[in-house]
């Protein structure tokens, strides 16, 4: 099978390496000068999505919150601020140093809470979030995704032509619960592609919303893509 015409070229930001290497220095930066590390896709882009969550997941009862992929942290730090239950809040990343970072920047803040957010090492295209009881698939109200699909996507393909990150909507489908929201943001794909690479794991296309966002539906969630103007990130 041949390299489809959608998927970006290999890369090293695809590499555990690349960004075990990444946090271990932001971390290091962290502990000599308190400097939290870069926000992915910046700022303006970290807020958009805390309003959109503001407008359309309630504070009250409280929803839980899983990031795959959340690096620093800095955009379930945002959702804290703006007024969400850091109890509720999930954040996983296979790079244990960013785990470190993240865990190290929750105990600096001025919040007395921020501490309460759980952030865990897991690799989640082989394993899924585990539930403090044991056992099944945990499912979120908002499951978030701030370039992780995208880094994925420049994984090393297979002799086959095929991408780990082929198993990622499907896995993704399986934690968005009923009437919950999944809310990614890439720069590597635009609608019509992510569209071709989510359709088809159950999740229902619903309609495109200013700011270059596409929201969907699974078979009752809504869920939802952000994509800035397409380029290549190699």
């Amino acid at each position: 099978m041949s390299e489809s015409s959608i998927d970006p070229p290999s890369s090293k930001l695809g590499t555990k390496a690349h960004w075990d290497d990444v946090y271990s220095s932001e971390l290091s930066d962290f502990e000599e000068i308190g400097d939290e590390g870069e926000i992915w896709f910046g700022e303006d882009t970290m807020e958009k999505m805390v309003d959109w969550t503001l407008e359309n997941v309630p504070k009250n009862p409280s929803p839980s919150i899983l990031e795959v992929g959340s690096g620093n942290g800095a955009l379930l730090f945002a959702l804290h601020e703006a007024g969400y239950n850091p109890d509720r809040m999930y954040g996983i990343d296979y790079s244990a140093d960013a785990i470190a970072l993240s865990k190290a920047i929750a105990q600096s803040k001025e919040s007395e809470d921020a501490d309460h957010i759980s952030f865990t090492v897991c690799n989640f295209l082989q394993d899924f979030p585990a539930l403090s009881g044991g056992g099944g698939v945990a499912v979120w109200d908002l499951v978030l995704d701030k370039g992780t699909y995208d880094a994925m996507a420049l994984m090393e393909k297979d002799e086959h032509g095929r991408s780990p990150a082929d198993a990622y909507p499907s896995r993704i489908a399986q934690v968005v619960k009923p009437g919950g929201h999944f809310l990614i943001v890439s720069c590597n794909f635009t609608e019509g592609e992510l569209r071709g690479k989510f359709e088809v794991s159950g999740l229902q296309y619903q309609n495109f919303l200013k700011f270059s966002v596409a929201q969907f539906a699974d078979r009752i969630p809504e869920f939802l893509f952000w994509w800035k103007e397409r380029e290549r990130v190699l």
